[in-house]
């Protein structure tokens, strides 16, 4: 058995200086609070133009008052589409940059910092005061423990969030600070800005109301039309006043203060102390990693394996503080916004698709139930384009409507994803009530994807165009693009799985979703290997090299030669511009090397020499200066290695057949469920 508190312990992420790329974050998947090398966020502008410390929700959603009356009409662009006029949500009805409409439309709502808690050191403090830095995050506790020096004085902090409530608590214990021990709280307004999450320039636009009582402060937030609410409650002697508009202190003379801080779209009556958040956070993490999977790759030969353990570990953590809420995360997670904070709905399958083979099926639950609530939205979005069925939109925020885009609404790859969600639910839990919960979305979602495919004058079924495939450099073919790899053997797969949906609850399989698989155009060929498009141009070799997907992040198929898949895999390595590639690019090509029998190149392409390819010492993927981590390359991460670790249907009868068996790596890999 794996030692697997010895296995996560030794990755504990540990700090000795401020690191603008690596702050460390506690949190449990719906809220997460994120903070400097003091263990709260008490030096954010040293952060802000790296990886931002903020406090953030799924919940905590804010929009700005148009300046004028907007209408998704005003967004619509017609496309033709086989012998009709098909609208779409591009933003670009005049065929240049977006409309006003548009704009305002893909900036609201807009992902909300609910606020800044902060230690009080001095008015006056700079970070290079802050010395002698040891922070800890214990991994297997889901607690940040923090010491430093200031000016003489020594303080010590633990931070950590309740695995059920949207609270951080503190404990800050200091000896010879002369303005004694302290906390701040700020509250900012909301920003439309692509990254922003919070605007401390207008506190005009918006209203704090405070209730101070003994050992506690309640606030009331108005923000235009928005309005939440949150808690300050402490332990001891404690002097509380609002210090600002927005901004409240409290200080003690004692050496120690614990305080804990919630937030909540309506009034909060009870609050934890910081000793029961602590007791709750160890014991709902000593069973987050004891109850999933585990892997161990310490004992291999090869020198990379230990980085490859950290960077899974780590991942996990990750994941599981920002993905596993109830609704799909932004692709920068609960750390800090990219796109307005909206989430993309073709990343949902990197952000949650591994928790079902990491064996916690329960945390992929929680997001596909939003699906469900957005049902009626993704049938109104078909019907508007005369489809059938549901058609599940793109980047989103809660109320499930698109956002104009000249790129997203175009994606297809999305569309299959709750099927295949529902899909793994039922794998791990084989029952009449798995069945009769996700039907409607596994049935909806068949319905659209049957009635999207166009049958053409030779009798097959095509995809597109208007149509973008996950390969996004094709963006300007969009009026030409047909039948990109990945989509259409997405097609076919979900097609069948819908099918046995039906027969396993006892219905007749519907005709249309057999013709449709069963004359489904034939994967594209350029000398030899798969191409990119049927149509020009064939293969451009940079951004997602998304036909290898067709083999690799989907199951084996006819449509799928897999020598021919090895070939193409083979010229990708070769040839590929890596600098342009993503994150979730690499695990996607590992699974593909899995899948055609070459553990190698799994091994190689987790370990592609690329500017994306970068796992920070917080263990996020960071991507660039706009999107300094990159979530879908984690949960992308975790999946390969499940698969490569535990094997998918028709795998070979082996231990860990994804990985190399020549000696130099030693698998040991535990409650794995098999990749479909």
């Amino acid at each position: 058995m794996i030692d697997r508190s010895a296995l996560v312990t030794r990755h504990n992420p540990t700090l000795h200086a401020f690191d603008a790329l690596s702050p460390l974050s506690v949190g449990n998947g719906n809220f997460a609070f994120t903070c400097d090398a003091t263990g709260l966020q008490t030096f954010p502008t040293w952060y802000e133009n790296a990886m931002p410390l903020h406090t953030m929700s799924s919940w905590g959603w804010h929009t700005s008052p148009p300046p004028h009356p907007v209408s998704e009409d005003n967004a619509l662009e017609w496309f033709e589409v086989g012998e009709r006029e098909v609208p779409y949500l591009s933003g670009t009805p005049d065929g240049r940059g977006y409309s006003p409409d548009s704009e305002w439309l893909r900036a609201n709502p807009h992902r909300l910092d609910l606020g800044r808690f902060s230690l009080i050191l001095s008015r006056d403090a700079k970070v290079d005061e802050v010395r002698g830095i040891e922070q800890t995050l214990v991994l297997w506790e889901g607690r940040i423990k923090s010491r430093f020096e200031f000016r003489g004085a020594q303080v010590g902090v633990e931070t950590v969030c309740h695995p059920h409530l949207d609270v951080v608590a503190v404990r800050i214990e200091a000896q010879g600070l002369l303005e004694g021990v302290g906390v701040r709280l700020a509250f900012p307004y909301g920003s439309e800005g692509w990254k922003g999450a919070a605007n401390w320039e207008v506190p005009g636009a918006h209203r704090t109301e405070v209730e101070v009582r003994s050992n506690r402060a309640d606030f009331e937030r108005f923000l235009d039309n928005d309005r939440y609410f949150a808690s300050l409650e402490w332990a001891g002697k404690g002097e509380a006043k609002q210090s600002g508009v927005h901004e409240f202190e409290l200080k003690t003379n004692e050496p120690v203060l614990e305080a804990c801080l919630g937030f909540s779209p309506k009034a909060i009556e009870k609050m934890p102390s910081f000793a029961q958040t602590r007791e709750a956070a160890r014991d709902f993490w000593a069973a987050f990693w004891k109850e999933g999977a585990a892997l161990e790759l310490a004992q291999s030969r090869d020198e990379r394996a230990l980085e490859l353990e950290r960077r899974v570990v780590l991942s996990q953590y990750q994941t599981a503080i920002n993905c596993a809420g109830v609704a799909p995360p932004q692709e920068t997670g609960l750390v800090c916004n990219s796109w307005h904070g909206k989430f993309h709905l073709e990343m949902h399958f990197w952000h949650a698709a591994h928790f079902a083979a990491w064996n916690r099926i329960e945390l992929l639950e929680r997001s596909l139930g939003w699906y469900q609530q957005i049902l009626p939205v993704a049938r109104e979005n078909a019907a508007r384009q005369g489809y059938a069925g549901a058609r599940w939109p793109k980047m989103v925020s809660p109320d499930g409507r698109d956002s104009p885009s000249n790129v997203g609404v175009f994606l297809i790859w999305q569309q299959a994803h709750p099927l295949l969600f529902a899909e793994l639910c039922f794998r791990a839990h084989p029952e009449t009530a798995t069945l009769q919960r996700w039907a409607d979305l596994v049935f909806e979602t068949a319905e659209f994807m049957a009635s999207y495919a166009r049958q053409d004058e030779t009798g097959r079924f095509v995809l597109g165009p208007a149509l973008i495939p996950a390969q996004e450099s094709y963006g300007q073919w969009k009026v030409t693009n047909l039948n990109p790899p990945m989509e259409l053997v997405q097609w076919h797969h979900a097609l069948g799985v819908a099918q046995m949906w039906r027969e396993r609850l006892g219905l007749e399989r519907v005709a249309l979703w057999d013709e449709v698989r069963d004359h489904l155009s034939a994967l594209p060929l350029r000398d030899g290997i798969y191409a990119a498009l049927e149509t020009e141009p064939f293969l451009i070799r940079r951004d997602h090299p998304s036909m290898l997907g067709a083999l690799g992040v989907l199951p084996a198929t006819p449509l799928v030669d897999a020598k021919t898949m090895e070939h193409t895999l083979e010229s990708v390595l070769k040839n590929w511009d890596w600098p342009s590639t993503w994150g979730w690019d690499y695990p996607m090509i590992a699974m593909t090397a899995a899948r055609v029998g070459r553990p190698d190149l799994a091994i190689q392409s987790l370990f592609l020499d690329s500017p994306k390819n970068r796992y920070l010492p917080n263990g996020h993927n960071y991507q660039e200066t706009r999107l300094p981590l990159y979530l879908p390359g984690n949960g992308g991460l975790l999946l390969a290695v499940a698969l490569m670790a535990g094997g998918w249907d028709g795998a070979p009868t082996m231990l860990a057949p994804g990985f190399p068996s020549d000696g130099n790596w030693t698998v040991k890999g535990e409650d794995f469920r098999v990749v479909p």
